[in-house]
């Protein structure tokens, strides 16, 4: 029997609109009401999150919510962190040098003082605003070294950025882990920081299996959870690598695919 669902957001809980449906929110009720835990989890952070939180009342202290891509845990209702890898400034200012070797704008999240960057690319607009979000433009060279750092992005238009996926120092992949949400966001987290070990630990706080554990997602940043999970699934609209990988593919994010996965696996045991 499952215990738990981890649910990435966009992509696969929200639709295009960045809407929930109907559906999808009564299953979501539906698998509560059994005692079965839902969460969210998403490279957002926590204020793009919330509302979506209090549109499905998870917003208690028995609910919980993995945000950064898996760099934070917290128990939403008190906001106690359960776990949380970060970076530091020096990380900032390292993979800054590599961004303007490589041509392509950047931006991070600091523990402290929320959205930073050099200036307010497209990219960095979409995220301030997409979240609603205050952006502090600041010189990364000058970031003191123990800033603390949730994640640090690199934002351009997806044929530049694919340009510099490509031209990245292999260092960087053993020094950070790297995921791809989308074609124009490539995120750098803490090398023990990812959807997978944000899930396993709070699985280990609730004393509840991998193998009672369903994670759902559709990009390269949600493959960590899928992989740790007893069932992995893939929404219909995921890249053609989380399909692959997963154990179940379910329909798209406009076609209600999480809403079918817990009637399926959750709701009708």
């Amino acid at each position: 029997m499952y215990k738990l669902i981890a649910l990435d957001m966009d992509g696969t809980l929200l639709r295009d609109d960045g809407s929930i449906s109907a559906r999808t929110q009564q299953a979501i009720a539906a698998a509560k009401a059994k005692g079965i835990k839902v969460v969210l989890a998403s490279g957002r952070p926590i204020a793009g999150m919330e509302k979506f939180l209090q549109q499905l009342a998870l917003t208690s202290h028995e609910d919980y919510v993995l945000s950064y891509n898996g760099s934070l845990v917290q128990n939403v209702g008190s906001g106690a962190v359960l776990a949380s890898r970060l970076l530091n400034g020096q990380d900032v200012r390292d993979l800054f040098a590599i961004s303007q070797q490589l041509g392509v704008n950047i931006h991070a999240f600091s523990r402290q003082q929320g959205l930073i960057a050099p200036r307010n690319s497209r990219y960095t607009e979409l995220e301030r605003s997409h979240n609603d979000l205050l952006l502090t433009e600041l010189d990364f060279a000058q970031l003191p070294e123990d800033e603390a750092i949730l994640k640090v992005m690199m934002v351009d238009e997806p044929e530049i950025l694919a340009q510099a996926v490509a031209a990245l120092p292999a260092e960087v992949y053993q020094r950070f882990t790297v995921v791809q949400s989308t074609p124009y966001f490539l995120e750098f987290l803490h090398p023990d920081s990812n959807k997978g070990t944000g899930v396993a630990a709070l699985a280990a706080h609730l004393e509840i299996s991998p193998e009672a554990i369903i994670c759902v997602g559709d990009a390269g940043n949600d493959a960590h959870m899928l992989s740790y999970a007893g069932l992995g699934v893939a929404m219909g609209n995921a890249t053609d690598e989380i399909k692959a990988m997963a154990d179940f593919v379910t329909h798209s994010n406009q076609e209600d695919g999480v809403a079918h996965v817990i009637e399926r696996f959750m709701l009708q045991s």
